[in-house]
């Protein structure tokens, strides 16, 4: 009876979206879309280059660190009024930092600390999630009571990133403190999607994830609890890769979790271009990149492959767009018809309750609670209250942020669900162990839908469970783009394998950007 009734609801899900979403889309488009602008194209060749050839030709004395400095600092300048994805600057700083770079090459007796071995992103500019604690700069994670708060000192992974020689020049904005997939908040505005400004950059790194594809960035930082790299990744067609469990230190980020969710948060890298995804680990991982065995020589016909379109058959989250299915199509087809691999399709039915088990993780976590966040960890805000601020324009607060308030009070009512969730977890994480073992990787979607309207997501809130599953599992993901949409919007889909095989996912990126195409600039 209740799989019948479960089925039921599901059809009065779907065919209510059936006959809304034209009249829904038709409301976004006639408030979004008039006021819509473009974003110029990149003009300065240096722009277009990936960290890894810029740190060899600065190296190579081929062009100047600091002229790549101006180039990517001009380049903010020109789109960010267009696109508001920067919230605060070191320009003037991070010049002489480059022009420090290009001295230090010029010596004859170059000391071992900037070898390119020691260095070996010498004089590269850098951008970095307003969240993670640069010296100096803004870190409020778009919470208006933190207005003005700058950092004391460097998160670990922007030390080790300045130890390879990166420069730091820019911070980008996020969603109200880091938890939600569109990236606004009262403190700083709404970021826009480079491709259509109308469109969302995703959450909670949407201002790194869209400063890097409109080229005013090369490469940056990114944290992931729900999806928070490959959200953004995938809305602006860029790489993003949500690390193994336990390989990257989270420290020096706001808000940071206090209690078991530590376990789903993640640290990593976001880029324009596959080859800079394995450098960049290496340097955010630091001595822990030994338990990933990260330089051995992978050959993709020696893997095993498996695909799954969509969840299964959940009920709240999206269905996943033709044009994504048709994207993983073609990837699998490249993979049978050009380099003899077979992929199976697998159908895992505990992943259409991929929602509730991340949920169930979230909410048993203990630590901090998010109204706590709210309130900067002095008391905690009645998020009932503040949403019938927010509905006469008193809030400081942002919807979603209230809604996860709310939502969070609710989840004493539901221990039982909770831990019948969690049993389920394990039982899953024990299945996809077993099916990937030590040579797998599932082809998944990264998200349902292609980069929806601002506000958007707020009618498709449980969307983020396509990535959210990955944080609770632990699991290896490389966000990997797949060229545009009819609608020229980026789309993309997710590579996931066991636990330490974050090399798997990054050479079969590599293989998929040769193939379809990678990043694909803006308005080209």
């Amino acid at each position: 009876m209740a799989k019948i009734l479960q089925t039921l609801v599901k059809h009065i899900v779907t065919l209510i979206g059936i006959v809304c979403r034209p009249i829904l889309n038709w409301l976004f488009s006639k408030i979004y879309d008039e006021g819509k602008q473009i974003v110029p194209p990149i003009k300065n060749q240096l722009c277009l280059q990936s960290a890894t050839s810029l740190a060899k030709k600065i190296r190579n004395k081929e062009t100047k660190a600091v002229e790549v400095m101006e180039a990517f600092i001009n380049r903010v300048k020109e789109v960010n009024p267009i696109i508001n994805a920067v919230v605060d600057e070191r320009f003037e700083l991070a010049i002489q930092e480059a022009i420090a770079v290009d001295k230090i090459l010029e010596s004859d007796n170059l000391d071992d600390k900037w070898s390119e071995k020691n260095a070996p992103l010498l004089g590269v500019p850098m951008s970095v999630k307003e969240a993670f604690a640069l010296k100096g700069m803004s870190n409020t994670s778009g919470l208006v009571s933190r207005r003005g708060l700058k950092a004391e000192g460097d998160a670990i992974v922007v030390q080790r990133l300045k130890q390879a020689g990166a420069i730091p020049y820019i911070m980008t904005n996020v969603s109200e403190l880091c938890m939600w997939y569109e990236s606004a908040n009262r403190l700083y505005g709404r970021t826009k999607n480079p491709y259509n400004t109308a469109r969302i950059v995703g959450g909670s790194s949407g201002g790194e994830g869209c400063i890097i594809s409109a080229g005013g960035a090369v490469i940056g930082i990114g944290s992931d609890i729900g999806g928070s790299i490959r959200m953004p990744a995938f809305f602006n067609g860029i790489f993003g890769h949500k690390p193994s469990r336990g390989i990257v230190p989270n420290d020096g980020q706001y808000p940071i979790p206090t209690g078991k969710d530590m376990e789903l948060l993640c640290t990593g890298p976001m880029c324009r271009y596959a080859e800079d995804l394995l450098p960049l680990l290496k340097i955010f991982a630091g001595t822990n990149v030994s338990k990933l065995d990260i330089d051995r020589k992978v050959d993709l016909k020696s893997l095993k492959f498996y695909t799954m379109e969509d969840d299964g058959g959940s009920m709240l989250p999206s269905s996943v767009d033709p044009e994504l299915k048709k994207a993983q199509r073609q990837v699998i087809t490249h993979l049978e018809e050009q380099l003899g691999i077979k992929v199976e399709t697998v159908n895992i039915g505990k992943m259409k309750f991929s929602l509730e088990m991340w949920s169930a993780k979230m909410s048993t976590a203990g630590g901090t609670s998010f109204c706590e966040y709210m309130a900067d960890r002095k008391g905690s805000v009645n998020a009932v209250a503040e949403y019938f601020k927010w509905l006469v324009g008193m809030s400081n607060h942002t919807l979603p942020a209230i809604g996860l308030g709310i939502v969070e009070n609710l989840t004493s009512l539901t221990e039982r669900s909770n831990n019948i969730f969690l049993n389920m977890l394990e039982r899953l994480s024990e299945d996809m162990g077993n099916l990937l073992g030590d040579n797998g990787v599932l082809l998944y979607p990264t998200h349902p839908k292609i980069a929806p309207y601002h506000n958007e997501p707020i009618l498709y809130p449980f969307n983020f469970a396509y990535t959210g599953i990955f944080n609770a599992l632990g699991l290896p993901v490389t966000q990997c783009p797949l060229g545009l949409s009819s609608s020229g919007l980026p789309l993309g889909m997710q590579l996931v394998t066991n636990m330490n095989n974050d090399i798997f996912t990054i050479t079969l990126a590599r293989e998929l950007e040769k193939k379809f195409g990678g990043w694909v600039p803006p308005n080209c």
